[in-house]
């Protein structure tokens, strides 16, 4: 059984040598103090050499990389003063909204303090209160103004009752326990910071330190299993990729009764409910976020788009390839808890198929072509209206299905003998330094893989709004969409289908009010608006069973008359009532399959890699 971690072991466990050489700058010197955490307070303390200037220029970041929109932290910034190391005050002026002038007198460094607000639960912002702290670097840290590298020391001064705090970056030599040093301010942004009374889990993988931070068990969570699960998620995609390429990796696995995740270079952050170890299904979710942001330590963070790097943290960074960063991330996280033993072959199948349908049922896939889903996240992935269903489409979720097409087109290709997985280890091993890849490049290298020229198909998937082609995956595995059971003779009569408006609904304190209208539904010819309550259909009230309930008693095809308030006016809809599409985008395998469909879908869901042979045993489907 793994036993908690003492700070200094957890000290031990991330050391390294230093990263200041003779030739670095200065550091950036911070102190947090959280002398009121349940305030929601973080003291911060800067200590920022001036190199003898008359004034310097602070900066606040206004985004953090892996979530793509503006989040303007400095919002959250309070009472920013400034003195010489002496006490003798400077002046400070605010000169945009997340940038300081300060007059320095030529002092050779300047103390500079500021209060963050700190009650976001999130996995992109700040959360502090009486019980743990987690700080993000763009959330956190005002720094210099300027270009060029130059090393930031972080320490905490934890209260009492807190004995734990953890980070990926390199423990600050002589620093104490709770001390560390970025070699940038890149670095520093990328790496939160954990204060708190966590179960902390340590793991090896490859020769790295690893680290899984639990925030939260409450004797619900079952801390040692998640650490050794989490350790075979870390072992299949080390494996997968062939090398661990950072230090030391942590896992800060929050269980705050919220979700999501975020992506780091040599960490990653995730929320969750603590009692996702109760049931199978939700550990499966919980291990699939672990897989997808521990898959972005290659993709995304090391193997990304040009665009991504450095970073202009005060203005948005437009790229069209987050379907990659993010679509192919998201195919290769279930893929890899499957293939690391713990989701079965059906169940795997039903977590794609529901993308799949996700994507076959969002109207916005005929409108908003998937490169420019990725550019335009900075205006629409975060900040969804109740007409964006209509309009966009997910990069995340047709990435997802791109992905697996062109998986399976690579492996036709080449008769078995190539995958997505050489692919995408050979894009690793050329684009995974400084620069990062283009659109072309990468084009190019699946198309080398394939040992075929896949721009033609890749335009169609991704710069344009036509429909995926599912049949020659589909063909290749032996699979099917399931479908609908044919009519039995002498059957029992059928309930005929209940009426269908295809629209979302709230029921609150007896109010039916619509919250989103799908596009080419019985609603959306109606001219029902978000916003409308429904009060009843052919002047029958909407009572206590609900609009749901009410629709059981119309058929298809019927016609009537919905009764809105909207803006307190009363409106009368004429309507047609629709049928409710039943689900077409079920993947099973064929019954039929041949010996060496089978085959290829063994190798598939198995990673197997080499020529794949008729003989090869059939995966059994559970």
């Amino acid at each position: 059984m793994l036993k908690k971690t003492t700070p200094l072991v957890l000290a031990l466990a991330l050391s390294s040598a230093s990263l200041l050489g003779a030739q670095m700058p200065e550091p950036i010197a911070y102190t947090l103090r959280f002398p009121a955490p349940q305030t929601h307070y973080v003291e911060v303390e800067a200590r920022v050499p001036t190199g003898g200037r008359p004034e310097v220029e602070l900066m606040m970041a206004v985004w953090t990389p892996g979530s793509y929109i503006l989040r303007e932290y400095a919002r959250t910034v309070e009472a920013v003063s400034a003195a010489t190391e002496t006490g003798e005050p400077l002046p400070v002026e605010k000169t945009v909204k997340n940038r300081w002038r300060v007059e320095t007198r030529r002092a050779p460094r300047i103390v500079v303090r500021y209060r963050v607000y700190s009650r976001e639960m999130s996995v992109r912002t700040n959360f502090v209160d009486s019980g743990f702290a987690l700080l993000n670097g763009a959330a956190t840290f005002l720094t210099l103004a300027e270009d060029g590298k130059r090393p930031h020391e972080v320490r905490l001064e934890l209260p009492a009752a807190w004995k734990v705090s953890a980070s990926p970056l390199s423990p600050l030599p002589g620093g104490g326990e709770h001390a560390w040093v970025a070699e940038d301010f890149d670095t520093l942004v990328d790496s939160p910071l954990y204060a708190g009374n966590a179960r902390i889990y340590p793991f090896e993988v490859a020769g790295k330190p690893h680290l899984l931070v639990n925030e939260g068990e409450d004797g619900v969570w079952d801390g040692p299993r998640s650490a050794a699960d989490a350790r075979k998620i870390v072992q299949a995609e080390v494996d997968f990729w062939g090398v661990a390429p950072y230090p030391r990796y942590v896992i800060f696995n929050l269980l705050t009764e919220n979700g999501g995740g975020l992506e780091h270079k040599n960490a990653c952050t995730l929320m969750s409910s603590r009692w996702r170890t109760r049931t199978r299904e939700g550990y499966l979710d919980w291990l699939g976020l672990v897989s997808h942001e521990f898959f972005h330590a290659w993709n995304g963070k090391r193997l990304r788009p040009v665009e991504l790097g450095p970073f202009d943290y005060e203005r948005e960074v437009y790229t069209r390839s987050l379907w990659v960063v993010e679509g192919f991330t998201s195919y290769y996280g279930g893929l890899m808890v499957h293939r690391a033993g713990f989701s079965t072959v059906k169940e795997y199948l039903k977590a794609l198929s529901k993308s799949i349908e996700t994507l076959q049922t969002t109207p916005g896939r005929q409108v908003q072509p998937l490169d420019e889903s990725s550019f335009d996240a900075w205006i629409k992935q975060y900040r969804p209206t109740e007409n964006s269903g209509n309009t966009t489409i997910s990069y995340y979720t047709k990435g997802e299905v791109v992905a697996f097409l062109l998986d399976a087109r690579i492996r036709r290709a080449t008769g078995g003998r190539k995958s997505l997985d050489d692919a995408m280890r050979l894009a690793y091993q050329r684009y995974s330094g400084e620069r990062g890849y283009r659109p072309e490049e990468l084009w190019k290298t699946f198309g080398e893989v394939a040992g075929t020229d896949l721009g033609d198909w890749l335009r169609k998937s991704v710069d344009t709004t036509g429909e995926l082609d599912y049949a020659e995956a589909l063909d290749w595995y032996g699979l099917r969409f399931t479908p609908e059971p044919a009519e039995k003779k002498d059957a029992e009569p059928k309930e005929l289908p209940a009426a269908w408006l295809g629209m979302d609904v709230s029921n609150r304190d007896g109010r039916v009010t619509v919250t989103a209208v799908r596009r080419g539904t019985p609603a959306y010819e109606a001219g029902v608006n978000v916003g409308d309550e429904i009060l009843a259909i052919d002047d029958f009230r909407i009572s206590s069973d609900g609009l749901e309930g009410r629709l059981k008693y119309y058929r298809p095809g019927e016609k009537a008359t919905l009764l809105v308030a909207r803006r307190e006016r009363l409106t009368r809809l004429p309507v047609t009532f629709g049928e409710k599409p039943k689900n077409r985008w079920t993947l099973e395998a064929r019954p039929d399959a041949t010996p060496e469909q089978k085959a290829h879908l063994a190798a598939w869901l198995e990673g197997k890699a080499g020529v794949v042979k008729e003989e090869k045993k059939a995966v059994t489907v559970q």
